[in-house]
Parts: structure tokens; C-alpha cells; sequence
């Protein structure tokens, strides 16, 4: 049996048991194994990886692991531009666009109102998002790591947290999403477009109220869900900057 010894970096530790954790360990294996193998069979989904060095050159996923091999796995830097020659995925994305599981519909939400490109659906099938992230370019963002796993995902992130609202801070740290964010732009139901629309265009569609108290609105693109500026708007307003410290 052939042993090689391992170092994960960063966060890829998340995924180690508590005793393989910022520390190099012996990983036994036999036969002819790629490193991308390896690494996954540790447990970490190789999404989450942006350059490997073996015995401090860099190699791509690929790579076969030679007995007494010393491999130094790192993180994903979406928002750092690394040398071509350590690239083990695509470009970063200059805008980030995502595709969301079944599990985090609310996380979804919170998305599309900071402005961004989100496709969620509560019946999406695993091989669909993989497809998806894949042909359109979109991070694709799960708690399942054997989702990540599949050799069709290039572009993809594990969230740690449970909670929706630390999803979107975790998020926001994680790809610098400060930068990129436009509040209000998309349609917290479909994703579609919000564009404004003349009040006396929609005016049979608004209660006597919202007609009376409100002249400016916006209308999705794609389902016609209409919004405007009240009560949940100034509570979402409050709560994206409670969360991220911004003002919008």
C-alpha cells in the first residue's frame, strides 16, 4: 500500500475530521489514483479547490499520486486572480450568478434582493443543477457535498451555516459580494428583471391604499409581480443593513 502525505489549507478544513485538521497526515492508498480522487475521498468536494501542489509543484486535478508524495491542497480565491499555471477552474466570475438547491430557498431570496442572478426551484433534481451550474456559468450553492462532488460542477461552495441569515453573510464574505451588490433589480419570486412602470398602467391592479400613498413602481419582467416602496420594503431595507453593515 502507498502512502502520501497531506495539508489542507484554510477553510478546505471545515470538511477534515477534528484530528486531520491544520496538520499534515499519512493517506493510504492503492493503485494507479488521481489526486482529485484522494481529495474528495477526504471528504472535501473539489469544488472547494483552487490549487494543489504536489511536492511544491502545481498539478491539476488529474495528477497521479506517487507513494511518499507531499500534497498541499488550497482553497477556492473567486474573487483573486491566481497564476494560470496553479488554475484548476475557470476564470473568476466577474459578476457572480448562482444556482441554489432545494434547501435554500430563503438564502435564494435574500440573493435576488441584493441584486443578484439566483435560480432557485423546490423541485430542481441534482442532475438538473448540475447541468445548470455548468452550461450557464453559475456557482452552484449546496449543503451536500456529494452534489459538489459530481465532475460536472466546476464552479461550486458547500455552505456551512443553517441559518438563512448567516448563509447570506457567510456568502457575502466568502465571495466579496459587497462590490457587486444592486439592491431591488430582481424579482424575489421568479428572478426575473424589475423595471418601473407608470402607476396608471397597473392603477385596477393596486388596493385603494397603495394607489392613494405611493406613485412610483416596478413591475417583474417575466411573472408581472408589481412592487413599490412600502412597509416590506424599508423592513428588507433594515435588514440588509443589520446584516452587512451597508447602506443602500
Amino acid at each position: 500500500m502507498d502512502t502520501a502525505q497531506f495539508r489542507f489549507y484554510a477553510e478546505l478544513n471545515d470538511f477534515l475530521p477534528e484530528k486531520k485538521r491544520y496538520l499534515s497526515f499519512d493517506h493510504h492508498f492503492e493503485g494507479r489514483v488521481s489526486v482529485k480522487h484522494l481529495i474528495e475521498s477526504l471528504g472535501v468536494p473539489h469544488t472547494e479547490v483552487d490549487l494543489i501542489l504536489a511536492n511544491s509543484k502545481s498539478v491539476h486535478f488529474d495528477y497521479i499520486v506517487a507513494d511518499g508524495d507531499l500534497i498541499s491542497v488550497y482553497p477556492v480565491f473567486e474573487s483573486i486572480d491566481i497564476s494560470d499555471a496553479v488554475r484548476l477552474r475557470p476564470q473568476p466570475l466577474r459578476q457572480s450568478r448562482f444556482v441554489l438547491d432545494i434547501h435554500l430557498g430563503q438564502l435564494a431570496r435574500y440573493l435576488r434582493l441584493l441584486g443578484f442572478d439566483t435560480l432557485y426551484q423546490n423541485d430542481y433534481q441534482d442532475e438538473e443543477l448540475a447541468r445548470i451550474s455548468n452550461q450557464e456559468g453559475r456557482i452552484l450553492l449546496s449543503r451536500d457535498r456529494g452534489l459538489l462532488k459530481r465532475n460536472l460542477v466546476s464552479r461550486g461552495y458547500c455552505v456551512r451555516e443553517s441559518d438563512p441569515q448567516q448563509q447570506l453573510i457567510e456568502l457575502t464574505q466568502r465571495f466579496d459580494l459587497r462590490r457587486q451588490m444592486n439592491p431591488f433589480q430582481r424579482c424575489l419570486r421568479c428572478n426575473g428583471v424589475l423595471e418601473p412602470i407608470a402607476k396608471e398602467a397597473i392603477s385596477q391592479r393596486l388596493m385603494a391604499n397603495t394607489r392613494q400613498y405611493y406613485q412610483e413602481f416596478r413591475i417583474c419582467s417575466d411573472c408581472r409581480q408589481i412592487y413599490w416602496k412600502g412597509s416590506h420594503y424599508h423592513h428588507m431595507t433594515r435588514l440588509i443593513k443589520q446584516l452587512l453593515d451597508i447602506d443602500i
